[in-house]
């Protein structure tokens, strides 16, 4: 059995959603209640500020999801379709591919999402972050998909940033980027197996990626194929 997993926001669907803006808003909130978080050089990421939550502050946890939420809601409504995601998704089982989606979004908004635009139906399998103990990039969203497909023999995640492209590599799945900023990729040491500017391309390198027998591995070297899990990180 061979798998196609895709991320969502950037990749299939596009929207205005600004996932700093709602770090911001997620970090405000927690400063307000608890005080000042140490100073850095790199903004706090919503699943660090989650984490922190959760290890310190669980009593505010779902406040910092409701904001999240909010920012999704108000995204999703101006969604659109990145062109071409029709394509790869029916292209990819076209190619022999079962079909998942690997999202840190809340099922709600997803689930809104890709109603809008008939996507639903073409997946074998959906999870978001209402599925998962930890966002992506910890690679415990594979674990739901592990526990799906359990006889696997390849597969790919596709996603355009480098927190699809590190949780694939924790999980020992090879990783396609698509319009993924080198910058980011080189400097999480992310070494994806294809590099795409346009999703039509993407059934065409499945194809050949069969056509090859490219086993289940990673760059690093993670094998899953005879697994019915991830690799422990």
């Amino acid at each position: 059995m061979r798998l196609c997993v895709f991320d969502l926001d950037h990749t299939l669907v596009n929207s205005p959603l600004d996932l700093a803006a709602m770090a911001l808003d997620m970090r405000a909130l927690l400063e307000r209640t608890h005080g000042p978080l140490p100073e850095r050089g790199e903004r706090y990421r919503v699943g660090e500020l989650i984490a922190h939550c959760r290890e310190k502050h669980p009593g505010l946890e779902p406040d910092l999801w409701a904001l999240a939420l909010d920012h999704e809601r108000r995204a999703v409504a101006d969604a659109w379709l990145e062109p071409g995601a029709l394509d790869a998704i029916t292209g990819a089982r076209a190619a022999g591919f079962d079909v998942a989606l690997w999202t840190n979004n809340a099922r709600e908004v997803t689930t809104q999402a890709l109603d809008r635009f008939d996507l639903a139906r073409h997946f074998d399998l959906i999870v978001t972050r209402d599925e998962m103990r930890a966002l992506k990039p910890d690679p415990d969203g594979w674990r739901v998909i592990a526990e799906r497909f359990m006889h696997l023999t390849d597969a790919v995640v596709v996603g355009d940033s480098w927190v699809d492209g590190l949780a694939a590599q924790k999980a020992g799945v090879p990783f396609v980027a698509y319009r993924a900023r080198e910058a980011d990729l080189a400097r999480w040491q992310i070494a994806p197996v294809a590099r795409l500017d346009a999703l039509t391309d993407l059934p065409a390198w499945l194809i050949s990626r069969s056509a090859t027998g490219s086993p289940g591995r990673s760059e690093r070297g993670g094998v899953w194929g005879a697994m019915s899990g991830p690799p422990s990180s």
